[in-house]
């Protein structure tokens, strides 16, 4: 008798002693784990044999679903060159995340560019990088600062190689010559 009695218990402080918040439940879900995990990546971009991206980043989560993509929780910095292995820019955010079907990348967190040519360098809250149409832009206010001279401006938009930013509605120090 006390052996059933003491069964039954143990019983129910299991039972009792079972409860599952739903939120915890849903954070090992199948579709909110990444399907890969990738730490200290290295990845190259070329296109027809040409370096055109390095990219490092702590922590690439891969996801299947519910639409594919890529996050780099933990932040990416970038180096884009041209055709010739020479470095043009970087780029450096705290977050970013690809889309893949529809191949954009979308960084923010402190988003910083640096014009290794002109030696300007860019801050941006956030920027979109449409890479079928080779295009860096944001709608957001945007800082550019080379030596004394700061540039301040309402959105920015350049190609990929960063070979023609535009800056929309500069204000703030501004030199030009007469050939300008």
């Amino acid at each position: 008798m006390i052996r059933n009695g003491a069964a039954a218990l143990f019983l129910i402080c299991c039972i009792a002693g079972c409860g599952n918040d739903i939120e915890k439940v849903k954070l090992f879900e199948p579709q909110t784990l990444p399907d890969n995990t990738i730490r200290n990546a290295k990845i190259r971009r070329s296109e027809q044999g040409k370096l055109q991206l390095l990219m490092s980043a702590p922590l690439v989560e891969q996801y299947s679903k519910p639409e594919s993509k890529t996050e780099y929780s933990k932040g990416v910095f970038m180096r884009f060159f041209n055709g010739y292995k020479k470095p043009t820019a970087t780029l450096r955010a705290r977050y970013a995340v690809t889309n893949d079907s529809r191949n954009t990348m979308f960084v923010r967190d402190s988003v910083v560019i640096i014009d290794l040519q002109r030696g300007d360098t860019v801050y941006l809250q956030d920027l979109t990088w449409n890479r079928n149409e080779h295009r860096l832009f944001t709608e957001k206010p945007v800082r550019q600062k080379n030596g004394p001279r700061v540039t301040y401006g309402d959105s920015f938009e350049s190609d990929d190689n960063f070979e023609r930013p535009i800056i929309v509605h500069q204000r703030g120090t501004l030199e030009w010559s007469e050939e300008d």
